[in-house]
């Protein structure tokens, strides 16, 4: 006769198992789809009454804990179950679909930069989630990452609390606490191997996760500085970008002090090209859902408030490139100008005399005519381009905006279309598209830079823009999409839309595209939606 763990779920395979217990593949048969799940048996490392039911009510404490994080995004597995059989724990929890990092390595070899920051882009949000409930994940590493086969989001998994609560032991005063250490070596730095994990001990091993895909080496193959402790890893990725080695390098600084104090700070760093320099520590210590944290011998402050969910007039980025600047003190300014003149002038009256030096003949004098045409062109362009202000959501819901570090150039007239050129049809399609499989980053790209800089419709930048697409759209139809006007440079295109929000509501929704041609990159680019 078939077993069923609690007279429901059978056991399809075992994935995995340690010293916590053992993880398996199975279905619910109380399920029409018998839909597949992940249970996770966990039993406590002592055998004591009084052991026992501390282990009990911690477990239903982090149970909890899983339950809401899951709740909140599909990048966190959603907790189906939890019971308790035979004196041992079970999890049941969601079944994802796809590869680890580790799976991926292997089968397609290293990571491009790209792919490194569209995967830290894509998880700093959900670490910046996770910490405001002043939870550690504490086993961040390529084997507790999968990409999702549906949208291609990566998901977190195997948080290590719940492990921690199984761990309970009673210590030399007779209190309760935790005998083991969670992580992975090479993975947790050195205040988490010590049992007072912070913050950014999580971006730590982020970092380290990041090294790897770029370069295929597991942190002990890594050397270390023997004078800082600093890993060196950049002779093993040389073509990695300044900005982004500069970001890993402040992520994986040996002391909590010299790294990003959140993981908000850690993804603007990413997006705006600039790493501050190191400040005094004020990272506060992770309160352990368990039991209060060690205190740590670090100055600590609380954890600054998360930043709200994009609202439905909010959800189009900044540029990355729009940083405020700091005002010029005039007398500066003045001096700096007159410089400025003196040089350009004598640099002119240099040229002139070299000019008629090498020049004994004269020359004939091209027509002023089409330049001053293709000025005004290029003038009244522009001018279109700094005047567009718009937001890409719904009518009924808020829209993307994407964002680029390099400005587009003016588009020269064109008399003629080129023959491979998408339809402004396909770009909304493949814009949608882009956004259902998670690629933000790439779809902000595609919005105007007018349009990622405004403050009113991004007013965190492209952070609104993945709080909204990342944190509260599941997914976007695209129902119908019909050309209104189309010339060499410029479309309106009309598009009626299906949101499907991660609260399971449906909304429709039409949009009023205008795109630009950006002749440079060969593609459509968002100017204008309502």
């Amino acid at each position: 006769m078939e077993t069923l763990l609690d007279k429901r779920y059978r056991v399809i395979r075992t994935l995995g198992g340690g010293g916590f217990g053992e993880t398996f593949l199975a279905e619910d048969t109380q399920m029409p789809s018998n839909r597949r799940c992940v249970i996770k048996q966990l039993r406590p490392i002592q055998n004591n009454p009084q052991i026992y039911q501390l282990v009990q009510e911690r477990f239903q404490r982090e149970a909890a804990i899983l339950e809401d994080l899951g709740g909140y995004t599909d990048q966190i597995p959603t907790l189906y179950a939890y019971f308790q059989l035979n004196g041992q724990f079970y999890l049941v929890q969601e079944w994802i679909e796809g590869d680890t990092l580790t799976a991926k390595v292997q089968k397609q070899g290293l990571f491009s930069e790209s792919g490194v920051r569209e995967l830290l882009v894509n998880l700093l949000p959900v670490l910046e989630y996770v910490h405001s409930k002043r939870i550690v994940h504490r086993d961040i590493k390529p084997d507790n990452i999968i990409v999702r086969a549906r949208n291609h989001k990566s998901v977190l998994i195997d948080f290590g609390a719940v492990r921690e609560s199984m761990g309970t032991v009673f210590n030399s005063q007779g209190n309760p606490t935790s005998s083991i250490v969670i992580g992975t070596p090479g993975y947790m730095p050195s205040e988490q191997a010590a049992g007072r994990p912070v913050y950014s001990s999580d971006l730590y091993s982020l970092g380290l996760t990041a090294i790897y895909l770029l370069t295929l080496k597991q942190p002990q193959e890594l050397e270390l500085d023997s004078r800082t402790g600093e890993i060196i890893w950049h002779r093993h990725a040389l073509s990695v970008s300044p900005t982004l080695a500069g970001v890993i390098d402040r992520a994986i600084a040996y002391h909590p002090r010299e790294r990003f104090v959140t993981a908000r700070e850690m993804l603007e760093a990413l997006q705006f090209g600039s790493v501050s320099p190191t400040v005094p520590y004020n990272q506060p210590p992770a309160v352990n859902n368990v039991q209060p944290a060690p205190t740590v011998s670090y100055n600590q402050l609380p954890v600054a408030n998360v930043q709200p969910p994009a609202t439905l007039q909010n959800t189009v980025a900044v540029s990355p490139g729009s940083a405020s600047h700091q005002p010029v003190n005039q007398s500066s300014g003045h001096r700096g100008i007159l410089l400025g003149a003196l040089i350009a002038g004598g640099l002119i009256g240099a040229s002139i005399v070299i000019g008629f030096a090498l020049n004994k003949t004269p020359q004939p004098v091209a027509e002023s005519t089409p330049s001053t045409e293709a000025s005004t062109t290029r003038q009244e362009q522009q001018d279109v381009t700094q005047s567009v202000q718009s937001q890409v959501p719904s009518s009924s819901e808020p829209s993307p905006s994407i964002s680029s570090k390099t400005s587009f150039p003016p588009l020269p007239p064109t008399t003629q279309q080129e023959v491979d050129r998408p339809s402004p049809e396909e770009a909304v399609q493949n814009y949608y598209a882009t956004i259902n499989q998670g690629q933000y980053e790439t779809a902000w790209n595609q919005l105007s830079p007018s349009l990622r800089s405004n403050k009113r419709l991004h007013p965190n930048g492209y952070l609104s823009y993945i709080d909204w697409w990342g944190g509260q759209v599941e997914s976007i139809d695209v129902e119908e999409v019909n050309l209104v006007q189309a010339n060499t440079e410029t479309a309106t295109v009309n598009a009626r839309l299906q949101y499907l929000m991660k609260t399971g509501k449906q909304i429709p929704g039409s949009v009023r595209f205008s795109l630009l041609w950006d002749a440079e990159n060969s593609r459509w680019i968002v100017s204008d939606a309502n």
